[in-house]
């Protein structure tokens, strides 16, 4: 078996895999091992643990079907990773009142967490969940009842005893539930326009979980919640996520396209001390990847690809995209996967060179919304109709 991924964009959150031999092309006849139908759509990513897969999806209402809100329902589901057969799907009722309407992304947008025991999932104003392997739900808790019309597109992350969740749409909080019992762990206020998944970076010792919301990026001690840092930071809602690499973080964001590289360990207002560098370049939902010495992206608002040095900003390539993507970027083996909405995935040679090795489509009229992942030593994509796995055929 391979690694785990048992969370948003894998392990630490970087959508980076140390897997090597991943194919470069497929299509529907070849590499594609195995395609599995959902009950319904969603914009979440999958998680792989030892063998399964686990994914959430929503039924009953929206996706074209209009109808009685009061039959959405909201499904967590378990899945074979060697033939893509689901085990179980365990569902959550609707908790009134519904919004009647979530644009783009829909009432399944947060990926599930594992800690390897447990499954924590976020369903926006019904709550986090937790449940055991076998989909038995073990409690649930509100971390709010707020919403927006684009609906709660944050996933949970963990951290020692406690589960993190942006709870910027909820409660304009970030909040910490301990792991056995549901309650709550601390909260911290001023999360502002933000639909960002927290970020856990390792520095000086100490975990930090750092956020991006409107106007700062910013620091706290994930046991307690206590304030470490802020900078000023992206100037308008941020729906990219945080990555980082030896102490440094790299934010991305929006509609005033910013990209910037921030030193954790700080302590107060670290704008002048802690920020290395900023550039007027970044992406509206996709989020980039630290890889090598570069960060990488491919902006869904202007269809651009780019590449950045780590160390200063500068811009290595900037470079007209075929399509625009919802995912974000993963890396892998020397490569980047990018997932189109509607145009295929297409993979670049990752390094200072911009060069296209493949753009790959599958043959269904999916629209691919979720970022992929790399699970038992393959890559799995999901679309809103289904579940597919690519690998090489023995």
């Amino acid at each position: 078996m391979g690694a785990d991924w048992p969370q948003f964009r894998g392990p630490g959150g970087q959508g980076v895999s140390s897997q090597t031999g991943l194919p470069t092309t497929w299509s529907d006849t070849e590499n594609l091992l195995w395609k599995t139908a959902l009950p319904g759509g969603g914009a979440s990513s999958p998680i792989y643990l030892d063998g399964k897969l686990y994914l959430t999806c929503y039924t009953g209402y929206g996706q074209g079907q209009g109808g009685d809100i009061s039959k959405l329902k909201r499904h967590l589901l378990c899945v074979d990773v060697k033939d893509g057969k689901v085990l179980w799907n365990t569902t959550v009722p609707p908790c009134p009142p519904e919004q009647s309407r979530v644009r783009d992304h829909g009432y399944a947008a947060s990926t599930p967490a594992t800690d390897g025991k447990h499954l924590y999932v976020f369903f926006g104003k019904c709550g986090v969940f937790k449940f055991d392997l076998a989909g038995k739900e073990v409690w649930q808790a509100s971390v709010g009842s707020g919403t927006h019309n684009w609906g709660s597109g944050t996933s949970p992350v963990l951290c020692g005893d406690v589960v993190i969740v942006n709870a910027s749409v909820e409660s304009k909080s970030l909040v910490a539930l301990n792991k056995q019992t549901g309650e709550e762990a601390w909260r911290a206020g001023g999360m502002s326009m933000s639909w960002n998944t927290p970020h856990l970076v390792d520095v000086k010792g100490r975990k930090e979980v750092v956020v991006s919301v409107k106007g700062r990026v910013l620091a706290f001690d994930p046991a307690t919640g206590r304030k470490l840092w802020h900078c000023r930071g992206i100037p308008d809602y941020v729906c990219p996520s945080i990555v980082s690499k030896d102490g440094v973080v790299y934010v991305i964001g929006g509609r005033q396209s910013r990209a910037l590289a921030i030193r954790a360990g700080g302590s107060g207002d670290v704008t002048a001390s802690h920020k290395i560098w900023e550039a007027r370049v970044g992406a509206n939902v996709s989020s980039p990847v630290a890889y090598g010495e570069h960060l990488y992206w491919v902006s869904d608002r202007n269809r651009h690809a780019y590449c950045l040095k780590l160390a200063d900003g500068s811009i290595v390539y900037d470079q007209p995209f075929p399509a625009p993507p919802y995912a974000s970027m993963l890396a892998a083996g020397g490569k980047l996967y990018v997932v189109t909405r509607q145009g295929g995935t297409v993979v670049l040679e990752a390094g200072p060179k911009y060069k296209v090795l493949a753009t790959n489509r599958l043959q269904d009229r999916s629209e691919f919304k979720a970022s992929p992942i790399v699970a038992d030593g393959k890559l799995i994509l999901r679309s809103n109709r289904a579940l597919y796995c690519i690998g090489a055929r023995p």
